[in-house]
């Protein structure tokens, strides 16, 4: 009996790590932030940023603007804008503004330092919801033999639930499923963080940031993350 195409491919290994684990990562590595990091990433790209250079600190972030003139700075420390910084790290900040291709370089608490941290990874992107499926795409397209998620949001009271969920729900589509994505957006929403937002007490995390970051494949790119003298430089790829 002759095995079909699907059936002499072998099958894609999933692992997960979180920040404190991914540096051992090899192969292809999917850093997941989606309150608020690459949800706001995204948005940057479809405003028009030509690219994102990822960093940890944020005095590294504010030489890098002095060294590219005309480059943007967006980011946060702990949830909230940086003095200084361009920007913050809300999507709602980006909307209706054209970029025309300038750089951005992006400093979070989590996101960028799980892809700072993923030094083995032979393949390197970033993803959330809004760009959920085209990052499947892009996988299945290349078919890696091993693909690890990042998990970002994980600290000692949170659980990083609203990014395993967004790293499950890419796990599925990996795997030939169709699943329902409601479950898996409710469960941003029901986060600890997603509460945050969603708390009118709360203003300075603007609760339309949360309706931004589950909006499921909102965007139809990729997030490619390359090494390029000495810096992480990300950008919107195609997803077919």
């Amino acid at each position: 009996q002759r095995l079909t195409k699907a059936e002499r491919q072998p099958m894609m290994q999933i692992a997960r790590a979180t920040n404190q684990t991914c540096g051992d990562a090899t192969d292809t590595v999917v850093v997941i932030d989606v309150l608020r990091a690459f949800t706001t990433a995204a948005f940057a790209f479809a405003a028009g940023a030509g690219e994102i250079v990822l960093v940890s600190g944020v005095d590294e972030a504010l030489t890098l603007r002095e060294r590219f003139p005309g480059s943007y700075v967006m980011g946060e420390v702990g949830g909230l804008p940086v003095p200084g910084f361009d920007f913050s790290n809300s999507p709602g900040d980006l909307l209706g503004r054209d970029f025309g291709g300038a750089r951005f370089i992006q400093r979070t608490s989590a996101g960028t330092q799980g892809v700072v941290r993923s030094q083995r990874a032979d393949t390197l992107l970033a993803s959330s919801f809004v760009v959920a499926g085209a990052t499947a795409r892009y996988l299945r397209r290349h078919a890696p033999a091993c693909v690890t998620y990042v998990v970002t949001g994980i600290y000692p009271d949170r659980d990083g639930d609203e990014d395993a969920a967004c790293a499950e729900y890419q796990a599925a589509l990996l795997q030939g499923q169709a699943p329902d994505p409601a479950p898996f957006l409710q469960r941003v929403r029901d986060s600890v963080p997603g509460r945050i937002f969603a708390d009118p007490a709360q203003p300075e995390f603007p609760a339309i940031d949360l309706d931004y970051a589950t909006e499921l494949d909102r965007f139809d790119f990729a997030m490619l993350v390359e090494r390029r003298d000495g810096l992480l430089v990300m950008r919107a790829v195609s997803a077919s």
